[in-house]
């Protein structure tokens, strides 16, 4: 399906919305909602207490909780682990995937307009695409609003076509966009869904300032090395989500699938 960036491809794995937008940005549509639920979030641009979070929006003294992968700053949980998607061609980082116990999300943040926000049409963009290769799409009221429930067919070791179930979710911020993709057992398990959905309002986008046009994958990177580091003696800062040697970002995520 090329919805997902597992491990080392050579071959940059784009989401529909990514193939969509290989034909051109258009930065004259018009979107009548923007996808998101709660008086706070409604406006993109007063995106201040429910996450995720604009980078402008986080406190200082918070800062030091957190990851800092370029774009996207994660903050880290018990247990967790962070893994990168690597276009290796073009040597690079394309996604940012936690995993928390049996669940997986896949993060990934894109420039969008000022004045309107995009997840309304990239969702159907998305539903398309999987319904045409055989799946199901099915749009719900979740955590951040309308998202999609699918299941999106695939070859399954014996030959077979499985299942997967996955929940598209996407949020509007000023000037960005955020999609993350849940999968595994919070997929389908609401109590395995909670730390995920705590995880994504956590998540803090740094838009930065260069100018770039609505569906451009915001830059990510490696985390920067502390200082203290340098030396073998030295311990790390505390209140570091994860330090880049901890990082496994070649190796495959929890799946669960269903046989028809």
């Amino acid at each position: 399906m090329g919805l997902f960036s597992r491990g080392r491809d050579k071959r940059r794995q784009e989401s529909p919305a990514e193939a969509d937008r290989a034909s051109g940005p258009d930065e004259t549509d018009e979107v009548a909602e923007t996808g998101v639920a709660g008086a706070d979030v409604a406006d993109p641009h007063t995106r201040t207490s429910v996450g995720p979070l604009d980078r402008s929006a986080l406190a200082e003294a918070d800062a030091d909780d957190y990851l800092v992968l370029g774009s996207l700053w994660v903050k880290g949980q018990a247990g967790m682990e962070l893994r990168l998607e690597l276009n290796e061609q073009e040597q690079q980082i394309t996604g940012v995937t936690a995993i928390v116990g049996e669940s997986a999300v896949q993060l990934q943040a894109f420039a969008a307009p000022r004045t309107e926000g995009v997840w309304v049409e990239i969702r159907n963009e998305i539903a398309e695409s999987i319904t045409d290769a055989g799946g199901t799409a099915e749009v719900v009221t979740g955590d951040f609003g309308e998202e999609l429930q699918t299941r999106m067919p695939q070859a399954g070791a014996d030959g077979r076509t499985v299942f997967m179930p996955a929940r598209f979710v996407g949020i509007d911020g000023p000037r960005w966009f955020l999609r993350a993709v849940i999968s595994g057992r919070a997929a389908i398990d609401p109590a395995a869904a909670e730390p995920i959905v705590e995880l994504i309002r956590s998540t803090v986008v740094d838009r930065g300032d260069e100018a770039m046009p609505p569906r451009e994958l915001l830059p990510l990177r490696l985390p920067e090395q502390p200082a203290a580091e340098t030396s073998p003696d030295a311990e790390a800062p505390e209140g570091q989500a994860r330090r880049a040697e901890e990082l496994k970002p070649f190796e495959r995520g929890p799946e669960i699938t269903e046989v028809r």
